[in-house]
């Protein structure tokens, strides 16, 4: 018997989380459901993001305080598999948004 799946959230590591949240929030559009309560915006941990009924958390690879200058080659390297598919009817819609906010 199959295992009845609604829906999926990816957890993805990031290594900055102020910089990933301007490109998640401010270029895609997601907002933000709910954060660990440990840090103050937008040094957060841990983050929740939903855009249009999709899904998405965000882990930071280090506590705020104790984040290296730059990330670790080594560390980086064993993620190097991740994608990300979204659904979007227009797609060219997508890729030009995406295009005239490459400098943010």
């Amino acid at each position: 018997m199959a295992v009845d799946i609604k829906g999926m959230t990816p957890l993805l590591q990031v290594f900055d989380m102020a910089t990933s949240l301007k490109f998640y929030c401010d270029v895609l559009g997601f907002q933000i459901v709910t954060t660990d309560a440990n840090t103050a915006a937008p040094n957060h941990n841990w983050v929740w993001l939903r855009l249009n009924g999709t899904d998405l958390m965000l882990n930071t690879a280090y506590e705020y305080d104790q984040r290296p200058p730059s990330p670790d080659p080594r560390r980086v390297a064993g993620h190097r598999d991740t994608a990300l598919y979204f659904a979007a009817p227009d797609v060219d819609a997508v890729y030009a948004h995406l295009r005239a906010r490459e400098s943010t």
